[in-house]
């Protein structure tokens, strides 16, 4: 029987939770450690996967996507190890993405074609800046000079390569957002991940916003005008918006990442990971322990680190369907939503929004057009009355 998970695909997620510092605007679950005892943490890791494996076996994995924290931390016999423990319990496609976050130091581009060897085939690199003073402000640990080194270093050992950058940082003009990002698309490979700067509760930054001590940043105008040019500058060279913050030549969008918009299933192993799987015809939410020391031992003393496991109702996985396939240029189909929903969107809403420039439907289809892609919470309110 076809279940609706599988209109998206299956996937694997690997939280690596250690930093070499803490990035000012970073809400992750990342923690900085003196010293991290990788025998231990492959071990676990292995096992964690054993134990995901007994609760969905017999399926196909299409990709598995390292993350953190920064994952290019890890010894690469952990990713070796990791993976092997994957293809031993499921089988996994012909074309299996293996994605790895990586930080672009001098050190960790030193263990690429290590990463490369254990089985990785794509690498998303933590740019975030081309000028080292905005680097500095980011609190990374890496110059402009040094990025583009390990960028030329990743391009010898992967054959995809995307990495990422923050637009929208204090005192940043439209002229020097368009200049960097027109040098980035020159540089790319096949794939960038163009985020605007967020103020998170809990983060250095956003202690700094309340204190409004963290100036310069630019108006709400100038960073939508930002985003403007950004599609427009990404267009030009050929790299496609295929999701809100993601652009890619044709065929090198993230697969791994297509399963989450896609409402796929996956497996969120290491600390703070989540996952959805669909277990006996139900859908569950799935989290684990935050804390690295709290996972380790839970994962240990009994196999798993899984905190909370929720049955997620049929209402709110059609939510949760609709707020991520809408991220994606694709959209969402119609008749995905009502099955899961019980019935359909009132078609007056949709008129409405088709009918204000913010929403295009195509038969079945949905998707954001025009402004309706920079407001998309607000579309989704509407539509998810």
């Amino acid at each position: 029987m076809t279940e609706d998970w599988q209109a998206g695909g299956f996937g694997i997620y690997v939280h690596w939770p250690f930093c070499q510092s803490k990035c000012p605007y970073c809400d992750f679950n990342s923690h900085v450690r003196g010293s991290v005892d990788h025998a231990r943490w492959q071990n676990a890791l292995v096992r964690e996967i054993e134990n995901s494996a007994k609760m969905v076996p017999g399926r196909s994995v299409g990709s598995v996507f390292f993350g953190g924290g920064t994952p290019s931390l890890m010894a690469p016999e952990t990713v070796d190890a990791v993976l092997s423990a994957i293809r031993s319990r499921w089988a996994v496609s012909n074309d299996l993405e293996v994605t790895l976050e990586a930080n672009p130091t001098s050190v960790e581009a030193g263990k690429f074609a290590a990463f490369a060897q254990a089985g990785v085939n794509r690498l998303s690199m933590g740019i975030q800046s081309l000028k080292d003073s905005d680097l500095k402000s980011l609190g990374r640990l890496h110059t402009a000079s040094e990025a583009r080194r390990a960028f030329d270093i990743a391009r010898d050992h992967f054959k995809r390569v995307s990495f990422d950058l923050i637009y929208a940082r204090q005192a940043q003009t439209l002229a020097d957002w368009r200049d960097e990002l027109a040098e980035a698309a020159e540089m790319a490979v096949d794939h960038l991940s163009l985020y605007q700067l967020t103020i998170e509760s809990g983060t250095r930054f956003g202690d700094l916003y309340k204190k409004g001590r963290l100036r310069d940043l630019p108006t709400a105008d100038t960073s939508a005008e930002m985003y403007e040019r950004t599609q427009e500058i990404c267009d030009l060279h050929g790299f496609s918006s295929y999701e809100v913050s993601n652009h890619a030549i044709k065929g090198a969008e993230s697969r791994h990442n297509l399963v989450y918009w896609r409402y796929g299933d996956y497996v969120g192993v290491g600390p703070g990971a989540h996952g959805r799987l669909t277990v006996n015809g139900q859908r569950l939410a799935k989290e684990s322990c935050a804390l690295p020391e709290e996972w380790l031992l839970a994962v240990e003393k009994q196999g798993t680190a899984i905190k909370t496991s929720e049955v997620i109702s049929a209402s709110d996985q059609a939510s949760e369907y609709l707020m991520m396939s809408l991220r994606l240029s694709e959209g969402s189909d119609l008749n995905r939503f009502a099955g899961l929903a019980g019935g359909p969107i009132a078609e007056s809403r949709l008129r409405d929004l088709v009918d204000q420039g913010l929403l295009a439907r195509e038969k079945d289809r949905i998707r954001t057009v025009g402004s309706g892609r920079m407001v998309l919470n607000a579309v989704l309110r509407e539509l998810l009355v």
